[in-house]
């Protein structure tokens, strides 16, 4: 049996992506591993979006061809949104790698691997709207939670963002097929789901012709043993009030939420394809905090976007001195091939973009600092994540903290946790940016 390790990079939507493929690997008679010095072949499994994420794949994708080149391995293929946005470029520039298929050849990924296993190169690039939305998963998570993804691509075509292009408009699953799959994570131990989607909020108008996320919100919150229901990638032009109404109602939704909003000056949203400026923003958070009290809004914004004025920047700043968000990442304006944007005129310095970016994070660290700080001597439930060997203390999180995104939970107690556990804790300090507490109960 030929054995197959895959570097999965990239957000939550492709790992979701990347654990479909290691399903159907299996079923194809291909046995997983988890270390690339005892595998046959190495899928690495890519991010496209940004010239970050580009560098990071090409990194892997390199590292993958000097394996095989020492012999260790027999193959290398290239999936994922690098693959799709730029096919036959990679063969072309790193001819050492074996396979490069688009996201629309996931479904055919186990005879793809059989033929590079044969010696056969393969450039395999159908329609993207031939992916898989649904199929059995090989979860790359812990134990207790696992991303829920309820629609691929995206329409919002916002000036920046490659998105489009490479995975197409946006098209939603249908309701049935995201509750079984919900049903049957929970089965298996799942308690807290991760709702993704490149525009969760926009759930269902392809399908249904009007947004459905909080009707399938109150779906998933009767399925027993899920606990956290945590709601990632909105848009605000759909944050409506129902569905802020039933984030305040119901107990399983963590009062968290992403919302990436870019800026908050209204012509540099323009420039973006955005709606909405400093004043519309602020009364939706305002109603968004006067509905859920204790609301935690994570969000990011860009700096340096082509035509971004001293005077468009400070209004961004005086925003976020405002509203004082929860979380918040802050990037410098990437110019993507392909997109709007980089063709637009007056584009910024690169050090002028990377120093308003380092303003906008370091005013974001202060507010932080006072916000961890506030939670000292309150009592929080966490979710254990697992036990951190080198500390020897437990990690967790709670409801403020998206896993691999946010900051966690140092956990004190003198008896033994389980992963996937909640556990009452008192809040008796900070370390750096996570909050230190002993359990209680």
């Amino acid at each position: 049996m030929s054995k197959i390790a895959m570097i999965g990079l990239g957000c939550p939507k492709n790992q979701v992506d990347g654990e479909m493929l290691l399903s159907r690997l299996i079923d194809g008679g291909f046995d997983i591993v988890g270390d690339l010095d005892v595998a046959d072949l190495v899928i690495i499994n890519t991010c496209g979006f940004i010239d970050d994420a580009k560098k990071e794949a090409i990194d892997n994708i390199l590292y993958a061809v000097s394996l095989k080149d020492e012999g260790m391995i027999k193959g290398v293929v290239v999936t994922g949104c690098l693959a799709e946005r730029y096919q036959q470029e990679i063969l072309n520039e790193i001819p050492e790698v074996d396979a490069v298929v688009g996201i629309g050849a996931n479904g055919e990924i186990a005879e793809i691997c059989r033929k590079v296993l044969e010696g056969n190169t393969v450039a395999e690039f159908p329609s993207k709207y031939c992916m898989p939305l649904e199929g059995d998963r090989i979860l790359s998570t812990p134990p207790h939670y696992a991303y829920l993804k309820i629609a691929e691509g995206c329409s919002n075509c916002c000036t920046y963002c490659a998105i489009p292009s490479i995975r197409g408009k946006f098209r939603s699953r249908e309701i049935e097929n995201i509750l079984e799959e919900a049903n049957s994570l929970a089965i298996n131990g799942i308690k807290e789901l991760i709702v993704v989607a490149q525009d969760t909020t926009r759930y269902g108008i392809d399908l249904y012709g009007e947004l459905k996320l909080p009707a399938l919100l109150r779906e998933l919150c009767r399925i027993n043993g899920i606990e956290w229901i945590r709601i990632l990638y909105c848009y605000p032009e759909c944050l409506t009030d129902e569905l802020i109404d039933v984030m305040a109602s119901e107990d399983k939704i963590c009062n968290y939420i992403d919302l990436p909003l870019q800026h908050a000056d209204g012509d540099v949203l323009k420039r973006m394809n955005r709606t909405g400026d400093e004043q519309s923003l602020t009364e939706l958070i305002s109603k968004l905090r006067a509905k859920i009290p204790d609301v935690v809004i994570r969000t990011t914004f860009i700096t340096g976007f082509p035509g971004e004025s001293e005077e468009n920047f400070e209004t961004l700043s005086r925003f976020i001195n405002n509203i004082k968000f929860d979380r918040l990442g802050c990037f410098a304006y990437s110019p993507e091939e392909g997109t709007f944007a980089a063709k637009m005129g007056n584009q910024i310095d690169d050090e002028i973009k990377a120093h308003r970016s380092e303003i906008i994070m370091q005013q974001q660290y202060e507010i932080f600092a006072g916000k961890q700080e506030s939670r000292v001597g309150t009592v929080m439930t966490a979710i254990v994540d697992g036990f951190d060997d080198d500390n020897m203390l437990y990690m967790g999180r709670t409801y403020m903290d998206a896993p691999e995104i946010d900051s966690s939970v140092i956990i004190s107690t003198e008896n033994e946790l389980e992963a996937g556990q909640f556990v009452k804790i008192k809040i008796l300090g900070v370390d750096d940016c996570d909050l230190v507490g002993e359990v209680i109960d």
